[in-house]
């Protein structure tokens, strides 16, 4: 009986330790929740972009807002992430406070299938080295943000807060 005894103290002992190890050991971290970003799919292709802006500077001139004219594509991860914001309650009150909103589709630039790249050349951005690329014009057509107009490469990284404020910011800066 004895031998007996000191297994069934040692079963009792080793499964007493394997509970108290299971209750102490740290429960796993909960995978982390995505961050979901708004969408959206705004750079349809247009008979007439360059028209389009011209509707654009001309509703600005009448309301004495500025055109935020955003250039980039559907296939674009950093354009639909950037167009879905805009499309956001929140930047949808800046925007019909402070801007003639316009999305103008440029396709694939890099590739050779670039559309409507003479836009940016109108207003002084000789190339478009990625999408999208946003470009803020006083309602007479003046680039208010030429040294930030294509580096926008980023945007689906952005918070909205970061997107809110640089827009908020462009929308009141001297020409």
């Amino acid at each position: 009986m004895g031998d007996r005894l000191v297994k069934q103290i040692t079963l009792i002992v080793s499964m007493a330790v394997a509970v108290t190890a299971c209750a102490s050991a740290p429960t796993p971290a909960s995978p982390p929740v995505a961050t979901t970003k708004p969408e959206a799919r705004s750079y349809h292709v247009s008979d007439n972009a360059s028209a389009d802006v011209d509707l654009a500077l001309a509703r600005a001139r009448q309301s004495g807002k500025r055109v935020l004219l955003v250039m980039g594509a559907n296939w674009c991860s950093d354009s639909r992430a950037l167009a879905g914001w805009l499309a956001t309650d929140r930047f949808a009150e800046l925007i019909e406070r402070k801007y003639e909103l316009v999305f103008v589709n440029i396709g694939m630039p890099r590739s050779g299938d670039g559309h409507n790249l003479g836009i940016a050349r109108r207003f002084g951005i000789s190339e478009l080295t990625g999408l999208p690329n946003v470009l803020v014009l006083t309602n007479d057509g003046v680039l208010v943000n030429p040294t930030t107009a294509t580096n926008w490469r980023d945007a689906e990284k952005r918070t909205g807060d970061a997107i809110y404020d640089e827009l908020s910011t462009l929308a009141d800066l001297p020409a």
